[in-house]
């Protein structure tokens, strides 16, 4: 779903990604773990399209997000870490621009999915919370049912119940169709519970990446795995 391979980006003198290796496992959940700073939102802006590599090599779904980007866009959902459309949106406006772009695009699974997680269709984009907002992204990022979906920070800032509403969407999705997910999140309470997978990037490198268990060791107390996530983050720092 996600190949990279020796990945380089520079932000002037600033070598974010050094050489960076990973291939996502399909129909997998990874966590991918870092420090501020670390480039977890720069790889998943290599794989939108959005910035390109210095040097090294990257496919999303078997495509170049560079040099074929239509078809990479259309493989993908992306969630940023807050709401990137105009103030003067509404959700129902945003959902009508973006579905004569995606020939996958799914009207009833839209209409579904703002009816559970109550998302305000004719408010604009302005006037919504900023849990709201990120709702109404989770609905465009799963409405043309993607092979990949990019969550970039999607729990950041919202209430601890919003952040439940969210969270509970997510899961209903990943249950109902074996999807790819990679999630950059700094909230490691959240990432136990949704993560097959973690991936650790330390100075430019995926330091560590595995199944749950195996990189995190230690017993199958699922209470226990948040904690087992900051010992191995701070380790890897």
């Amino acid at each position: 779903m996600l190949q990279a391979t020796d990945l380089v980006m520079r932000f002037k003198k600033n070598r974010v990604l050094d050489g960076l290796t990973l291939d996502l496992a399909p129909g997998a959940v990874t966590v991918l773990l870092g420090s501020n700073g670390a480039g977890k939102s720069t790889l998943l802006k290599l794989a939108l399209g959005v910035l390109k590599a210095g040097a090294g090599s990257l496919a999303v779904c078997g495509f170049d997000p560079v040099k074929q980007p239509k078809h990479a866009r259309r493989a993908v959902g992306y969630v940023p870490d807050k709401p990137d459309v105009y103030d003067w949106m509404t959700p129902r406006e945003l959902y009508r621009f973006l579905k004569p772009q995606y020939p996958t695009w799914n009207n009833d699974k839209v209409e579904r999915s703002c009816t559970a997680l109550d998302v305000p269709m004719d408010r604009k984009f302005g006037a919504l919370s900023r849990g709201e907002g990120m709702k109404a992204m989770l609905v465009a990022a799963l409405a043309h049912e993607p092979e990949l979906l990019l969550l970039d920070e999607p729990f950041a800032g919202l209430d601890p119940v919003v952040r439940e509403e969210v969270l509970r969407g997510i899961i209903a999705e990943l249950r109902a169709d074996e999807r790819t997910v990679l999630c950059a999140t700094h909230d490691l309470d959240v990432a136990a519970r949704i993560a097959d997978r973690v991936a650790v990037l330390h100075r430019g490198k995926i330091a560590q990446h595995g199944d749950l268990q195996d990189v995190l060791g230690g017993d199958d107390e699922a209470g226990r795995i948040p904690d087992r996530m900051r010992l191995l983050l701070a380790e890897a720092v």
